[in-house]
């Protein structure tokens, strides 16, 4: 009886670790760079509030059109007087001193009006025209972040692909190292070794057993990452394809990079664009030194009971508009957009220079991240052959042990150092390409 319970127990415990497995397989995914970023463009909160503020800027521009629509307006209002009224009618007749005029006590009105803009000097067309501006800006800014939101897709691949080369590397560390440990435990025991010599391979071990804990947990943290920003469930295990992580054979020039960028950058094209939406704010202010000239229409009803009744009293004329106040008000207005003007123009110059900047930046950072991988390969050539002659002279006891494990040691941060070196000089030409503005194409 006893052993049936066990075998019950064992099978239901294996179906249980079979359906944990079956979860977690279905739980993870490979995922290439063109992947990463599709699902990072299409769940960026960033991009999402970008696409509210076009539609913003676009309503801007109907509520500019519809400027040129009439205003129509109908008011009507019932009043009660509590004092009696003095009434003198003027009827040009012979007025009888004797007769009594009517007691108003209220009255009644309504007004309906309509009025047609035909001319504001300007003012609804520069209004239209400079909404459409803000428009443009605002979409240049959505295509500027775009690629922002891209670099950092790219970086969070980058790191995804690191920490996962990690774990292979030091596994792989790891499983030389617990030999190594296995070898030289036999040894020890057959008085080959000294007890001393078996510690520092075991510290080894465990200190490779640590640096694997941590490359993992790095590996999580980088799967939690861009499971936030690709938009999938938090706990996808994240497996990195190499494809699309190739680097590139050949580059442009520093200055053709500089040029792209003042070309083709949106936020310089943005800036350049609320600049004529300032010019055109210019046009506007100047724009009150005119009056206004509108057609108007109305349709007026009234009634004071026992006295007057009003019915089609219908309206239609050309009003005219013209506000004094704007003689000494609009040369302040005028001043203001000047400035705004003034401002962007500044604005142009500070980004022209750190545009350059940033680009010799970044064009610097990528030809040291060429140089590193090729020292970095050098470096994994010499610290294989070291290794390799170490151990041979181990074999023939010529080298001691912890000439042994710190040539292992040097091999390991040696492949760690080129993987690392090739990943982050994928990332400085696409952070080149992010701040020439081709990074988007």
């Amino acid at each position: 009886m006893k052993h049936k319970l066990i075998l019950k127990a064992t099978l239901a415990a294996s179906f249980f670790l079979l359906l944990t497995g079956t979860a977690i397989a279905q739980n993870s995914r490979t995922i290439t760079l063109k992947e990463a970023v599709d699902l990072t463009l299409a769940n960026s909160k960033s991009l999402k509030s970008d696409s509210s503020k076009i539609i913003e800027a676009s309503t801007a521009i109907t509520e500019a059109r519809e400027r040129r629509l009439p205003d129509a307006s109908i008011t009507g209002a019932g009043l009660f007087l509590p004092v009696k009224p003095g009434i003198d009618l003027k009827t040009g007749g012979n007025n009888n001193s004797n007769s009594e005029p009517p007691r108003v006590s209220e009255a009644f009105y309504g007004i309906a009006s309509v009025s047609l803009p035909l001319y504001t000097a300007g003012k609804l067309k520069y209004g239209i025209e400079s909404a459409k501006f803000l428009e443009q800006a605002v979409k240049l800014d959505a295509d500027n972040d775009r690629s922002l939101v891209i670099l950092n897709s790219i970086n969070a691949c980058i790191n995804l692909y690191k920490a996962h080369q990690a774990i292979t590397l030091v596994k792989e560390n790891l499983e030389t190292s617990q030999q190594r440990v296995k070898d030289l435990t036999n040894l020890e025991k057959n008085g080959l070794l000294a007890r001393n010599d078996l510690l520092k391979a075991e510290l080894q071990t465990s200190n490779i057993e640590l640096s694997l804990l941590d490359a993992q947990s790095n590996y999580k943290i980088a799967c939690v990452n861009m499971n936030l920003m690709m938009g999938l469930p938090e706990q996808t295990e994240l497996i990195p394809d190499r494809a699309g992580l190739a680097l590139p054979t050949s580059i442009k020039t520093l200055e053709e990079y500089e040029q792209d960028a003042l070309k083709g950058r949106k936020d310089v094209e943005a800036l350049s664009v609320r600049k004529k939406a300032a010019a055109l704010g210019i046009k506007n202010a100047k724009s009150n030194y005119y009056p206004s000239i509108a057609l108007t229409g109305g349709y007026i009803a009234a009634d004071i009971p026992k006295f007057l009744t009003i019915t089609n009293a219908i309206n239609i004329g050309v009003g005219i508009k013209y506000d004094l106040s704007s003689l000494w008000k609009t040369k302040t207005k005028i001043q203001q957009a000047q400035l705004k003007v003034d401002q962007l123009q500044i604005s142009e110059a500070m980004l022209d220079d750190n545009i350059r900047l940033q680009i010799n930046q970044a064009y610097q950072a990528y030809l040291v991240s060429e140089k590193k991988i090729q020292v970095y390969e050098k470096a994994v050539i010499q610290a294989t052959e070291n290794y390799r002659i170490t151990k041979n002279k181990y074999d023939n006891s010529l080298a001691t042990t912890t000439e042994l494990l710190d040539a292992d040691v040097a091999l390991l941060q040696t492949k760690l150092s080129v993987t690392n070196a090739k990943a982050d000089s994928f990332l400085a030409y696409n952070k080149l390409l992010q701040i020439a503005g081709l990074l988007t194409n």
